[in-house]
């Protein structure tokens, strides 16, 4: 008799569940964390959370090992051993605290631009620069500079919000779905939920990747275009929609600046810049009168043709500017079709979709609604056409015009803020005006005089010194790169070692691992962080770093100041900052200790309060000299930015005031109750074309999102850009240096344009042919994922992945390796065959390959033999070109880094006994973990 096993197919999962937010990712998901005596058992997607509704990837679940994982820090430390050694020394908090504090208070009293602040991913980034403001430093800036500022910059300054955490598509309505350089990582779950609804229903996806993986290997159609030639796709796409005549001219007269008029004389010190009024409102042509108005006047028709001649000078329409330029034929298919590895019957192909979805396929509402010239319209119309992108058009020296083209074509088509198309989420949209400039004055004993991050104007917002040099360790904000919103992250250590523009005193990195898979150069960062001068000193005296995980950034920091995991602290995803919203609600969550820590450990945020007390910092310390804040969590329900306006919208005042409201004692056991999360809803017939609709304006308004209205037209031409080329021409009082002018001029032009990246410039094409790439796999995000247990068994190493021509060509075989060579470096790696890449490209994962001894990995793990890291190639300056000077591998508007701008060589190697370069082990304070590692919970 077969005895079969007897198996509960239905155990018990918990004792309790208690409800965040996920912390695996960027999407911010709501997760249900079930607990069996206290412990994490199981986590799953929580159904009522307006972000993932339920769905949770495996990034996600795999939060348990996140929590349990060996390379967790234990305690705060102090070196002991000289930089990379590895040796620390577990000291108290008490300890920790004052030692940070004995560092950065005599540099806060004499110069506080000596401290160097930057944060990596973290999500409380409007927390992190109110501290960094008030301790007085002008260094601060989080990881978006080496990310994908491109895309935020140019989103912004172009239509005020741009994709990812800004807005979406309208994926109830839209037909046709086109994505540019997304990799699965950032917004994954909403994107993959999204795509199933629009395909169910039978709408299009095309992808636009050089890498067909992912979201573009279930698109309908795949574009493999050569990396860095986007723009210049998109711009043909322009092209050829113009030619068609299938523009939404009546969407760009009433909603945009192509109506406004330009000075078109050339030898005008004001050529270029708009026409205004006395008030500085932009001047167009009402179509029915005929008369010169401000754009924004009650019942204007701006006309769209019209020019004026004011003191014989003509000045024209933006729009006439914009036919010239992209009916040129250099923007026709044939013309760039070579360059971008798409065939010109490919993209008058897909032109022609887009023009029949846009144009035949529109969408009307029967939704009445008013806009911000007083005139009503009985329904709304949409054109069917969405568009999202990511870091994989940002992240080159050509990002920011790229990023520019495409919201430019998506602004002629009439698909921004209308049904089908591309939806903003609050607090987007959001002018520049409304944003604020960059803050550089800095006094010792006091805080700065504003916001260290904000969007230029002009020369005059430019973070100079009096003699004009940069106020700025990473040189933001500079005539190196004028509109660097973000920063730049990947230039701070390369800066301070060599002094340029200034030496500092300490650098404080939080969650940056800048020391291995977070730098361009990691061998030179690593010599950086270690050099000492001819005195014995380090060149870069302190270093104070917050992690929670034992990463290669650890062995060389001098101060140790250890983090929670995600569910043991609190954090806040604030409408101040990057909020959880969707297209139809403005939105926040908390993440809140739903486990105790295990060891003695604080959150990064908590830290920061501490030494803001010990400090005394304004803005923590009342008028008495009290703290104001206990602890992160006491901050976040009692600070106010504004009267009435904090870091949660939520039950405020009595717990019933939503945006707008006192401090309430409760708020966070309300979001604990709510399931971490607070929804408020945008009336109907307020939810489509937020920049102009006034019922948006006003609610907007009430949930402190604006003082006034911030009604505005989309700026096709950017006026701003156009100020810093007056001043590379000569004119006005604040000029760039001479090497510089030519370089501003090309690339600052205020309609979108491309040029090739400039690592094509600095090195031979013909000895370096291919362009080499990362993307981050959809089961890992950055470098903490792959110290994941169970997400080690998805993506355990990495190889480097080639097209059939190139796999052909050398006669690679299946486990053969490669030598790999840039202008900078050399590395050897395992390859394997992909057919869906385009023939000139090879990629690999990103932030698998480990350093031996960090994370609490085996040495012989095989992230640290088979795994490796593409930035070994990489460098934060280009190429030497003979003049003498440091050019950043970086885009000259916003500095943004180039990381996918890398061209290589490729031949085929004697496989090695393990990837190149290989660096010796680092002494990691935790150890090695388990050689098994299990998480049961109960019986």
């Amino acid at each position: 008799m077969t005895h079969q096993p007897r198996i509960n197919t239905s155990p018990h999962v918990s004792d309790e569940v208690r409800k965040t937010t996920c912390y695996m990712c960027a999407c911010r998901c709501g997760i249900n964390v079930h607990l069996k005596g206290g412990t994490v058992a199981y986590i799953e997607g929580n159904r009522d959370h307006p972000v993932n509704k339920g769905v949770l990837c495996a990034k996600g679940s795999a939060g348990i090992m996140q929590v349990n994982a060996p390379s967790r820090l234990r305690a705060p430390l102090k070196r002991v051993g000289p930089r990379g050694s590895g040796e620390f020394q577990e000291i108290s908090w008490d300890e920790a605290l004052q030692i940070a504090c004995d560092w950065l208070e005599p540099i806060r009293k004499s110069d506080p631009s000596k401290l160097a602040f930057f944060t990596g991913r973290d999500q409380s980034q409007s927390f992190t620069s109110f501290w960094a403001q008030n301790f007085g430093t002008p260094n601060y800036a989080a990881h978006g500079g080496f990310c994908s500022v491109n895309m935020a910059a140019a989103g912004i300054y172009t239509m005020g919000g741009a994709f990812w955490e800004f807005g979406q598509p309208d994926w109830d309505h839209t037909k046709l779905f086109i994505l540019f350089g997304v990799a699965e990582d950032h917004d994954s779950n909403p994107i993959k939920m999204g795509i199933g609804r629009i395909k169910a229903r039978g709408a299009r996806v095309i992808g636009v990747n050089p890498i067909r993986s992912g979201y573009n290997a279930v698109a309908d159609d795949w574009v493999g275009i050569t990396p860095g030639t986007d723009g210049l796709f998109i711009l043909s796409l322009i092209h050829e929609l113009m030619q068609a005549g299938k523009i939404d001219l009546d969407y760009l007269a009433r909603y945009t600046n192509a109506p406004v008029l330009v000075n078109a004389d050339p030898k005008s010190p004001e050529h270029g810049l708009f026409l205004r009024d006395a008030d500085g409102k932009p001047l167009v042509i009402d179509r029915a009168t005929g008369a010169l108005t401000a754009f924004d006047k009650p019942g204007v028709r701006p006309d769209l043709s019209a020019t004026h001649v004011a003191d014989g000078i003509t000045h024209r329409p933006v729009m006439h500017l914009m036919a010239e330029r992209y009916l040129d034929p250099q923007y026709a298919p044939e013309a760039v079709a070579a360059r971008c590895g798409v065939t010109p019957d490919k993209i008058r192909r897909i032109a022609a979709e887009i023009a029949r979805v846009a144009f035949e396929e529109e969408i009307t509402l029967n939704h009445e609604w008013t806009d911000f010239r007083g005139e009503t319209h009985q329904t709304m119309t949409g054109r069917p056409v969405s568009f999202h992108a990511m870091r994989g058009i940002s992240a080159h020296s050509n990002g920011f015009q790229t990023a520019r083209a495409l919201h430019v074509l998506q602004i002629l088509l009439g698909t921004v803020e209308v049904p089908g198309g591309f939806r903003f989420k609050p607090p987007y949209p959001k002018p520049v005006s409304a944003h604020p400039k960059p803050h550089c004055g800095v006094q010792p004993d006091c805080p700065l005089d504003g916001p260290h991050l904000g969007f230029v104007r002009g020369p005059e917002d430019l973070a100079l010194k009096p003699d004009g040099t940069p106020a700025r360790i990473d040189k933001a904000f500079t005539w190196e790169n004028p509109m660097s919103a973000h920063g730049l992250m990947h230039m701070v250590i390369s800066n301070a070692h060599a002094g340029d523009p200034y030496k500092i005193d300490t650098l404080f990195m939080y969650m940056a691992n800048m020391s291995w898979n977070s730098s361009m150069n990691t061998r030179g960062v690593i010599e950086m962080l270690t050099d000492k001068d001819e005195s014995g000193d380090y060149v870069i005296p302190r270093i104070i770093y917050s992690d929670a995980y034992s990463s290669e950034m650890v062995a060389y920091a001098d101060l140790i100041l250890p983090d929670t995991t995600y569910l043991e602290r609190h954090d806040c995803i604030s409408l101040l900052d990057r909020p959880i919203c969707e297209a139809d609600a403005a939105a926040d969550a908390i993440r809140w200790p739903v486990i105790e820590p295990d060891r003695n450990v604080r959150g990064f945020q908590t830290v920061l309060v501490q030494l803001a007390n010990k400090m005394k910092l304004p803005g923590f310390t009342a008028e008495d000299g009290a703290a104001k804040y206990t602890d992160y969590a006491d901050y976040i329900v009692n600070h106010e930015r504004k009267p009435g306006i904090g870091p949660l919208s939520g039950f405020r005042g009595d717990g019933s005031d939503t945006g707008r409201g006192a401090p309430n004692p409760e708020q966070l056991n309300r979001y604990i109750e709510n399931g971490g999360f607070f929804v408020s809803h945008i009336p109907d017939g307020a939810n489509y074309y937020k920049p102009w609709n006034m019922a948006y304006q006003n609610w907007a308004v009430g949930m402190g999102l604006f003082d006034t209205p911030q009604p505005y037209v989309f700026d096709l031409y950017v006026e701003t850009m156009r100020k810093f080329q007056l001043a590379a021409e000569g004119h006005g009082t604040r000029q760039p240096p001479d090497h510089l002018r030519a370089r501003i001029k090309a690339t600052m032009d205020p309609l979108p344009i491309w040029y090739p990246p400039f690592e094509d410039a600095h090195v031979d094409p013909d000895e370096f042919p291919l362009h080499a790439l990362t993307q981050r796999p959809m089961a890992m995000y950055h470098s903490w994922g792959t110290q994941n247990a169970w997400l080690r068994q998805i993506h355990g190493h990495n190889p480097l992945y080639l097209p059939t021509k190139l796999w052909e060509k050398h006669g690679f075989s299946d486990g053969d390796w490669a030598c790999v060579t840039s202008a900078h470096g050399e590395i050897t790696v395992p390859v394997a065959h992909m057919a869906a890449l385009n023939e000139n490209t090879v990629w690999t994962w990103n932030a698998i390959g480990k350093r031996k001894g960090a994370w609490a990995l085996s040495d012989d793990a095989p992230e640290a033999t088979r795994g490796f890291l593409l930035n070994h190639l990489i460098h934060e300056l280009l190429p030497p070109k003979g003049d003498g000077l440091r050019w950043s591998n970086s885009d000259p508007i916003t500095g943004q880094a180039a990381w996918f701008d890398l061209r290589v060589k490729i031949a085929k190697a004697t496989a090695p006994s393990e990837a190149q370069p290989a660096f010796a082990p680092i002494k990691s304070p935790v150890g090695h973990g388990p050689d098994h590692l299990e998480w049961k919970v109960g019986k």
